[in-house]
């Protein structure tokens, strides 16, 4: 072996033993820190100090180890730290390999438990009733806006936003056939159906469009049907005898969703980047005028603004709200108070971190 070669090569197996030490040194203290987390109940997911930990380090960061890989060996390392701490499931629409499922990886990393559901309700259930630490759902896309189904069941249960991360969403047509040709059914979400339709007219239009509850039923009824195809991740048809037979089909280049990762109760601790609201209001005139007026007189940026009709209440309607500003701490008082004398009703989302994946 050349000797250059050899003594590069022995003087990197010295720093990966020093990392090794390091690693375990910080898995220790890790231990420690859950064992007071535990006593103080404090939760086991800090999205506002593992954010602040990474901006500290990118800061720091001389290079040539670039920002981006930083941030995935420390989501791993923090990852793994909080499965030392303590076991941590994680709600997902189903199956593996969904764009929920990899939203939840690139936030929150590997370590953790990842327990498929079939359909949205079935994440907040998992969440409200205790059966699982926490949830992801998709709330929101760049081109085709909020999601309504998980709006809605926003109103029938009783969960909390922790932390919100943005995915990039690149679409990929699966199916069982060997060519564009033979497809005859394209099953997905119709979210993903909405971000792929002008590609799909274009270049299948012979074939039948599906809506599904989730990619995985999509899944599930492409296997069903000889021409069978289904739009999702990448690698959504890996473990399903598909193939994929055409990849970035979204009409859109820059497709994002936002997700949010839910907890069963709100944690009040540092200051937070967003808070989400929603409400009910009087039916009378003027009465989202004066809520959107507290927000300005405060000097509070409204980033969100959606209604969704009440399901028992004809001609009802509940506003959901972000606003750039957290309004659990104490100085936010006032705008509470304010909004809650204009209010019907008003309940608090969640005021959280924004993670950038």
């Amino acid at each position: 072996m050349n000797e250059p070669f050899g003594k590069l090569r022995h003087q990197i197996d010295e720093v990966d033993s020093q990392l090794l030490q390091l690693l375990n040194k910080r898995a220790a203290l890790s231990l420690e820190v859950g064992t007071i987390k535990a006593k103080g109940k404090f939760p086991i997911l800090n999205p506002k100090r593992e954010k602040d930990l990474v901006l500290n380090l990118e800061r720091l960061n001389t290079g040539p180890l670039p920002n981006e890989h930083l941030r995935r060996i420390y989501r791993e390392i923090m990852s793994s730290s909080r499965r030392l701490q303590a076991p941590l499931t994680v709600a997902y629409l189903g199956p593996k390999g969904t764009f929920s499922y990899y939203a939840g990886v690139e936030a929150l990393g590997s370590s953790l438990d990842y327990i498929p559901q079939r359909d949205l309700e079935s994440v907040f259930q998992a969440v409200a009733f205790g059966k699982t630490r926490l949830g992801i759902v998709p709330f929101e896309n760049s081109l085709n806006g909020g999601v309504g189904q998980s709006m809605d069941l926003f109103l029938r249960y009783d969960v909390s936003i922790q932390a919100e991360t943005y995915s990039r969403i690149s679409h990929c047509l699966h199916g069982r056939t060997q060519d564009l040709e033979s497809v005859s059914h394209i099953f997905s979400h119709p979210q993903a159906l909405a971000q792929c339709t002008r590609w799909l007219r274009n270049t299948v239009p012979q074939a039948e469009l599906v809506p599904t509850v989730s990619t995985g039923a999509a899944v599930e009824l492409a296997l069903q049907h000889p021409g069978g195809a289904v739009i999702g991740h990448v690698t959504l048809g890996s473990g399903a005898t598909l193939r994929c037979l055409a990849q970035d089909i979204q009409d859109e280049p820059d497709n994002w969703t936002r997700f949010l990762i839910l907890t069963r109760q709100p944690y009040a601790g540092e200051a937070r980047d967003k808070t989400s609201l929603l409400l009910t209001l009087p039916d009378k005139p003027g009465a989202l005028q004066r809520v959107l007026t507290i927000f300005s007189e405060a000097h509070i940026n409204m980033t969100k603004l959606e209604s969704r009709p009440l399901r028992f209440e004809k001609w009802k309607y509940a506003f959901f709200i972000d606003v750039q500003a957290d309004l659990s701490v104490p100085d936010a008082q006032p705008v509470m108070d304010r909004l809650r004398d204009q209010s019907q009703s008003l309940r608090v989302l969640g005021s959280y971190t924004t993670w950038s994946a």
